[in-house]
């Protein structure tokens, strides 16, 4: 008799299963173990035949422009590390971050046999970074790792991880779609178990996908959260609601992450969480505040933890950005039919801020309806900019229009020997794209 309980007692059994990966790693032996996403092209990071189970996946990324020539050879540099922490003021090297690349990249993963994704998201915001700004934060599920000296800037680099476990039958199909007009560098590491034996034919599929409303459409945004005004106003249908998830078929929400970028000043979480279950016309799972949602009160805290806690709180930061996350691992919302997920943005929808998620939920396949996504374009993060600068008419004297000269001289000989680098590295990249898949197919057929 198994009297073994808890969360970790599948590690007191012996499953029968082979253990594998995909990752970015550098075939001919060498140390160039990242891909160079090529602008506006979806790269596949692997495709792993079932049955089988992703298990853990784990990236690290960074987007930069070349803004200047720098002193660097160019051949030489991409055979280094690819990323200089040379500050521009030295005058040797300036590659400067695209602020939001983590929005214009794309992460989609389709299960066995289907046409459409069952994952679409933001590469940022799949793994809660979000409106582009990452947070130091340890979940269950999820974790974002940030040096103290990149925190608190738009797209600065970090490592993040998944544990969600991903099982699927017939085959897994992972791609990054980058819809920048820049490439972008990307390490990864996707961790699987094949199977011998089938998946069960209710097995519940992992399902994530993002969505985004700028601004809310709200009714008073001018009139002051928790006004007697605002508070007599009665909201039981759920009528204009936030919507988080929208879904059809059989399974189980486990959660999400919320990205709120408030404008009036006062508070944006004073609306209710509202469930409405196969079909249902009322909710019947009903809230009480958005922060009690996030197992918050009286505001949202700085905290995180395994299930529930604030990624960005909205007092540390100048753009008035919050980012929190809950997840339903112990008390996932199951449905027969269908689920909707929404949120009041403001008591009664009131307030009309930006406001952004990214839902999580596993249901039995076929994924009934289709996921899609707001171009890119409208998934850019709005943030505060500063006014023009006229800049004033310098009439040059000779040694001005001589170091000018030079620049642009040294510009023009240096901006194509740094493109056909990044050429030669997207070649390698689609290269590896293919052998990670044929690498897997081996190991595959090793393995029935």
């Amino acid at each position: 008799m198994d009297h073994v309980s808890g969360m970790f007692q599948n590690l007191t059994k012996v499953t029968h299963a082979r253990s594998a990966r995909l990752s970015s790693w550098d075939h001919s032996g060498r140390n160039q173990d990242y891909w160079e996403i090529p602008a506006g092209e979806s790269i596949t990071l692997g495709e792993i035949e079932g049955p089988a189970c992703i298990t853990h996946i784990w990236m690290t990324s960074s987007c930069r422009k070349v803004k200047e020539p720098g002193l660097l050879d160019p051949e030489m540099q991409a055979k280094a590390a690819p990323v200089m922490e040379i500050h521009p003021a030295l005058g040797v090297i300036w590659d400067a971050y695209d602020p939001f690349y983590y929005r214009k990249a794309l992460i989609r993963i389709t299960w066995d046999d289907q046409d459409t994704p069952s994952v679409l998201a933001p590469l940022g915001d799949f793994f809660c970074i979000g409106n582009s700004y990452p947070g130091n934060f340890t979940s269950l599920p999820f974790n974002v790792s940030l040096k103290p000296e990149e925190a608190g800037k738009y797209g600065a680099p970090c490592s993040v991880s998944c544990y969600f476990p991903m099982p699927f039958n017939k085959k897994a199909k992972i791609e990054i779609v980058n819809e920048n007009e820049l490439p972008f560098i990307l390490y990864f590491y996707i961790d699987y178990e094949l199977y011998q034996e089938p998946m069960a034919e209710e097995t519940a599929y992992f399902h994530a996908s993002w969505h985004r409303e700028c601004p809310c459409d709200g009714w008073g945004p001018d009139l002051q959260t928790n006004s007697p005004e605002v508070n007599s106003v009665s909201n039981l249908d759920g009528e204009g609601n936030y919507v988080v998830l929208e879904a059809e078929g059989t399974g189980h929400y486990v959660g999400c992450n919320l990205s709120v970028k408030h404008y009036q000043g006062s508070w944006w979480g004073e609306g209710d969480d509202m469930f409405f279950i196969d079909g249902e016309k009322m909710p019947s799972i009903n809230g009480t505040g958005t922060e009690d949602y996030f197992n918050h009160a009286w505001g949202m805290q700085r905290n995180h933890g395994p299930f529930f806690g604030t990624i960005l709180h909205e007092g540390d930061n100048t753009e008035g950005i919050h980012t929190a996350y809950r997840f339903h691992i112990t008390d996932p919302v199951r449905f027969e039919k269908s689920i909707k997920v929404t949120i009041e943005h403001g008591h009664a929808n009131h307030l009309s801020d930006d406001w952004s998620t990214t839902a999580y939920w596993y249901q039995t396949m076929p994924t009934r309806k289709p996921l899609t996504i707001l171009p890119v374009e409208k998934r850019i993060p709005v943030t505060a900019s500063l006014p023009a600068i006229e800049q004033p008419k310098v009439e040059l004297n000779e040694e001005m229009k001589a170091a000018r000269a030079a620049y642009e001289t040294r510009w023009e000989e240096y901006a194509p020997k740094r493109e056909e680098q990044f050429r030669i590295k997207e070649s390698k990249c689609r290269k590896d794209s293919a052998e990670n898949t044929e690498f897997a197919k081996k190991l595959r057929d090793r393995y029935r």
